[in-house]
């Protein structure tokens, strides 16, 4: 069968391509091996967000009291609360389903690989093979957890986050190797279901793509809820042999072993590069990662990549703007190459984490002279209200041309708030522009006017 488009992989990155291209009058096929929505809405964002926010109504009910609520024998049920996000990711997964009916999109079940420029073969499950045609071909596979020598995954003792996902039962101990946003969300997750976390981090600080402050700000918040927090060491074996596993970690205090029941490797991606047919066709690589230009084509015409498998930073939202593009340029649209400098970054954890742009560190390396504006939640009515005064906005401002080149919040809701940053620095807006652009009161986002206000020495409330 020949169609317009066939789009390998139903990710965020996948499903949005083949959406789009439909909106543009193509004929277009997806292959998935397995649930609508890849990665993300089944094992990823959707259903850790869905966990996530069992911890936040649980913690809640812990502390009721504080909001003037009494609320006797408050206790998690840890598999209603991975019911319920399984039902999440469910419901999201059916939701890909009417998109693609609705679009006319035809749903190819099973394992795709490149046969030619313009040939994809689709094996099933029962091991049948059919080949389908197509003018252009997106590859948008996606990607799994890294595996790390030292840490190989059974899926029962050390796992990876899908199995973190679906744990037959709560763990009495648990250690996180990784802090960035997937193992800082499930520290903090089953920390607050009762399991006594450590958290292994190779960097200096936790979050080590965000701001250091912010870093050290949740780093304070994670200690707050019993977790146990190592920077700047390294996991270098685990014993499963006996009832616990044997953490032996390593750090600038020498080497100790941590006993617990699970360990989370959280180190990473690794690219779905293998099987393919990247190779058959002589398709450019680099660093393990499919080679594309601005449009995302490859080095062979009709071959396209977006997602976790290039380059660019892997997260949905990225893979979804680079989709667009992708088939916008293909169906001669022209569009603007993405601006990979203003994209936001988001941990959602108590409290959220979300950035946009340069540090105050990145800016003093790049040469920039700038002009820092800080404002805390503890001066916040709403943040008070809301019993969530933890964390801060941060505005980092070129000095001489008051240009907004970065953004960095720690707090209730923060997560909501960096869509406005990142839209302000595509328009180039300037710190006066955000001091007289009147924010409603009282909200979380008065923060942002207040924090430019503070790097213009006009704060009222900081």
């Amino acid at each position: 069968m020949n169609f317009d488009l066939i789009v390998i992989g139903s990710g965020p990155g996948g499903y949005v391509a083949a959406i789009r291209a439909s909106q543009l009058g193509m004929k277009v096929a997806v292959v998935e091996r397995e649930n609508l929505g890849g990665i993300c809405l089944n094992w990823g964002c959707i259903p850790t967000k869905a966990l996530l926010k069992s911890a936040q109504v649980y913690e809640y009910a812990k502390h009721a009291e504080a909001y003037g609520i009494k609320v006797d024998n408050v206790s998690p049920d840890f598999e209603q609360i991975v019911a319920r996000s399984r039902n999440v990711a469910d419901t999201m997964s059916k939701g890909i389903q009417f998109l693609f009916k609705k679009h006319n999109i035809e749903v190819i079940c099973g394992f795709g690989r490149l046969t030619a420029a313009n040939s994809v073969e689709v094996e099933a499950v029962d091991g049948t093979k059919t080949t389908y045609t197509a003018k252009h071909i997106v590859l948008a596979t996606g990607a799994r957890s890294r595996q790390l020598p030292n840490l190989p995954q059974d899926g029962k003792r050390i796992i990876g986050y899908r199995q973190a996902l679906t744990l037959p039962k709560l763990p009495a101990s648990m250690v996180v190797v990784g802090s960035g946003a997937i193992g800082s969300e499930f520290a903090y997750f089953y920390a607050t279901m009762g399991t006594k976390v450590t958290l292994v981090e190779y960097l200096p600080n936790i979050v080590p793509l965000e701001d250091e402050e912010v870093s050290r700000t949740l780093e304070r918040a994670f200690r707050k809820v019993g977790i146990t927090v190592k920077t700047q060491a390294a996991v270098q074996s685990v014993d499963t042999s006996g009832e616990l596993c044997q953490v032996s970690i390593e750090s600038k205090k020498g080497t100790e072993t941590v006993e617990a029941e699970v360990v989370l490797s959280a180190v990473g991606i690794a690219p779905n590069v293998e099987g393919i047919g990247l190779e058959e066709l002589s398709i450019a690589m680099e660093r393990g990662r499919v080679k594309v230009d601005e449009h995302y084509r490859t080095n062979v015409s009709g071959v396209y990549a977006i997602g976790d498998i290039i380059a660019t930073p892997a997260l949905a939202h990225v893979a979804s703007a680079e989709a667009i593009a992708c088939v916008e340029a293909i169906a001669g649209l022209n569009p603007a190459p993405i601006n990979y400098a203003n994209i936001p970054g988001c941990t959602y954890t108590t409290p959220e984490v979300s950035s946009v742009g340069m540090s105050e560190k990145a800016a003093a390396e790049a040469g920039r002279q700038v002009k820092v504006g800080k404002f805390s939640f503890m001066a916040s009515g709403k943040a008070t209200a809301a019993g969530q005064r933890d964390g801060f906005v941060k505005l980092v401002l070129d000095a001489e041309t008051d240009e907004l080149l970065g953004a960095h919040c720690i707090g209730g809701n923060v997560t909501e708030m960096v869509a406005g940053l990142v839209v302000a620095r595509n328009l180039k807006v300037k710190g006066l522009d955000l001091i007289h652009s009147v924010h409603p009161h009282p909200t979380m986002s008065e923060a942002i006017m207040e924090a430019a206000a503070a790097a213009h020495g006009e704060a009222i409330h900081g």
